[in-house]
């Protein structure tokens, strides 16, 4: 129900907040923690930023909030990679995990709690959990003989892959034996079944329960390796030293150590406060442990199931999955930098669909600044705020002088929150700000239709001028409310520009709070300025040079990059290898990618596309007509968007520069290398 100023009683709000205060219902919300293998992506940092939005909203909405993220430090792939920078793994997964907290920090997440798997009571609650599970009979020990995964850390068995390869992430295998031990996965199929049926909303969206019923659950499931003998850099098994703990055992109980959780008896008041999670925010190719191994651990140790897993979609670079070795990755702090914190957080919430992949590209973004930031939001601000230091010196007062034009703007924003939180319940959170910019635009469409520089202009009128600020100002106060969860620095810049508080939530369903005679502010800055693509490209350029320059001068005397090669091959492995001879005809540099040069290449009567990492070393100009060394039988792949269809060959010197490999003589295209 619309509720007016003039008939509010105060003192009836004020009691209603205290006693929400009194009363304040516990919701612990998670993140899945971020392995420590190298710097996070913008892919990586969205769940984040979405985690942080929903534990905002629900802070804003008077629950008592526990939010806890983290990373996840142990296993094989950690062991090698540190050994590969020379350090011993804990100084490897120090140094990794500090620059994921930066991350996190920069881009303005409230977590209450950032656990590491490297902690000592997360790692002493590990052993005791692993041995409470052994002595009740859920672990045993035995032998594996399989394909393993190191990047995935996952066993498979040959009928799992998918052409030869990991089904998660597509990277080759290897095979592997070793004593290990075991968990009983079978024991608890049925009984993880019934509860999917009990609770229907335990998995969202529904289509990733679908998955785990069909894929995994129904065909039958097999035992799971909880243990490894192979590497080192694990918590060990307190009564079996020889093996270490494995990585899901290890990883998912930190949902419960961080809060306390004592296997042995006696866990702390927070878990008996926040347990069971309300939800763990995970991407969606880690449902399959959330949903299943989680669950089961859980129901093994006798505690109750979190209330939901969402497993949210990807965001993908230009339609392809983020990857290094791919050479598509965007990272939080260069978008931070060029673009601003807020304007980072609400692209990456705006822009991912609940249950589909979304996409960024730096042209996404810049597009999105302009239209909703710089234009809808910011312009409607700063013309609002204009207008009333310009008629009135700032000061806001409802003089009542009403149309019915203002009906419907009042009744849009006092049913705005209701819409807002319906959409947030459902994790919707593209949709919810959907409704707050389509409110957004209602109050830009309200300046058009009231035109206050036309009732300026009339004495008579002056009364009605002031109503419609006040009306536009009320409207702004309480979509920036709402925004505080997804754009909080923003939301508090509109706060104070119109000299206010952020409205209590429970307020928003009453519009005309802010009391007569407040004033408001210059602003010292625009919330947001319209972006050029190419003043945006040469930011972007400009900030790599200066990080390679960083580079150079922190290394100075870095030790020569030189490849591994195996100690020897097969001829016949050699010869599955095509390399031929091809001309460059035309050359471009890649938008986005200071390495990048894309090249078609004439390979005999054929035409190909080629992507390499030689922009630093050769101009587009002198690319063409070339005559190059190419792999041309290489699997082709997308790089910045782009499809390579091949290899050009350079060697390397000590030094890391590169020089293509050329015929001695003049050989027609296609010629063949042997």
């Amino acid at each position: 129900m619309l509720k007016n100023y003039s008939s509010v009683s105060f003192a009836a709000m004020r009691g209603k907040r205290l006693k929400n205060m009194k009363e304040k219902k516990p919701y612990y919300i998670t993140t899945a923690i971020a392995y420590t293998s190298g710097k996070p992506h913008i892919g990586n940092t969205y769940e984040i930023v979405l985690s942080d939005a929903i534990a905002r909203f629900k802070r804003n909405q008077g629950f008592d909030v526990r939010f806890q993220t983290g990373t996840d430090e142990h296993g094989q792939k950690i062991e090698e990679k540190a050994a590969a920078a020379g350090v011993t793994p804990k100084q490897f997964v120090d140094n990794v995990a500090k620059e994921i907290q930066n991350i996190w920090d920069l881009m303005n997440v409230s977590y209450d709690k950032f656990i590491r798997t490297t902690d000592k009571d997360h790692e002493e609650q590990v052993q005791k959990i692993f041995k409470k599970l052994y002595e009740q009979g859920d672990i045993y020990k035995g032998s594996y003989e399989g394909m393993y995964c190191t990047p995935c850390e996952s066993f498979w068995t040959p009928s799992q892959l998918v052409d030869g390869k990991c089904p998660d992430c597509g990277r080759e295998v290897q095979p592997a034996k070793e004593e290990a031990y075991f968990f009983k996965m079978s024991k608890y199929a049925d009984r993880l079944l019934q509860y999917y049926d009990e609770h229907p909303d335990f998995i969202t969206p529904v289509s990733r329960k679908n998955e785990m019923v069909n894929n995994f659950l129904k065909p039958g499931l097999q035992d799971l390796c909880v243990s490894r003998t192979s590497f080192r850099w694990g918590i060990p098994v307190d009564f079996d030293p020889k093996h270490v703990i494995y990585v899901w055992l290890d990883a998912l109980t930190n949902y419960i150590t961080g809060l306390g959780y004592d296997a042995g008896g006696g866990s702390g008041e927070l878990f008996k406060k926040y347990w069971p999670a309300d939800v763990h925010v995970i991407g969606k190719d880690i449902i399959r442990f959330h949903t299943i191994y989680w669950p089961i651990f859980l129901m093994a140790l006798g505690l109750p199931l979190p209330k939901q897993v969402f497993g949210h979609p990807w965001l993908l670079m230009d339609g392809s999955k983020m990857s290094k070795s791919r050479g598509n990755v965007i990272y939080a702090d260069e978008l931070v930098k060029i673009f601003g914190v807020d304007a980072v957080r609400y692209f990456v919430l705006n822009d991912m669909p609940f249950d589909n992949d979304g996409n960024i590209t730096w042209e996404l973004i810049t597009e999105r600044v302009n239209a909703d930031l710089a234009n809808n939001l910011g312009n409607l601000v700063s013309r609002t705020a204009a207008m009333s230091l310009k008629y009135f010196g700032g000061v806001l007062c409802d003089r009542g002088a009403a149309e019915p034009v203002d009906g419907e703007l009042r009744e849009m924003a006092a049913a705005l929150y209701k819409k807002v939180a319906a959409k947030m319940d459902e994790f919707k959170i593209s949709d919810a700000l959907g409704e707050i910019f389509s409110f957004l635009r209602r109050c830009n469409k309200y300046i058009d239709e009231t035109a206050p520089w036309i009732l300026a202009k009339d004495e008579a009128k002056k009364d009605r001028l002031s109503t419609v600020l006040y009306n536009l100002s009320e409207s702004i106060l309480i979509a920036a409310s709402l925004l505080q969860p997804f754009m909080p620095e923003t939301a508090e810049k509109i706060a104070k520009q119109f000299n206010c508080t952020l409205r209590a939530y429970d307020a928003l369903d009453t519009f005309g709070l802010i009391e007569n005679g407040t004033k408001v502010s210059p602003a010292e800055t625009h919330l947001f300025d319209r972006r050029n693509y190419k003043d945006v490209e040469a930011a972007y350029d400009a900030m790599h040079a200066a990080n390679e320059t960083k580079k150079t001068e922190k290394k100075p005397d870095a030790k020569p990059h030189a490849p591994e090669y195996p100690a020897e091959v097969a001829i016949d492995d050699f010869a599955k290898v095509k390399m031929q001879i091809a001309q460059v005809i035309a050359c471009e540099k890649v938008k986005k990618s200071e390495k990048l040069l894309k090249s078609t290449v004439q390979i005999g009567s054929e035409t190909r596309t080629v992507v390499s990492g030689i922009a630093k070393y050769y101009t587009p100009e002198e690319m063409v007509g070339k005559k190059v060394v190419m792999i041309t039988n290489l699997k082709p792949a997308k790089l910045c968007g782009i499809l390579s269809e091949g290899m050009i060959l350079c060697a390397e010197d000590a030094d890391g520069n590169l020089c293509l490999l050329s015929p001695e003589k003049d050989m027609p295209s296609g010629s063949g290398i042997f």
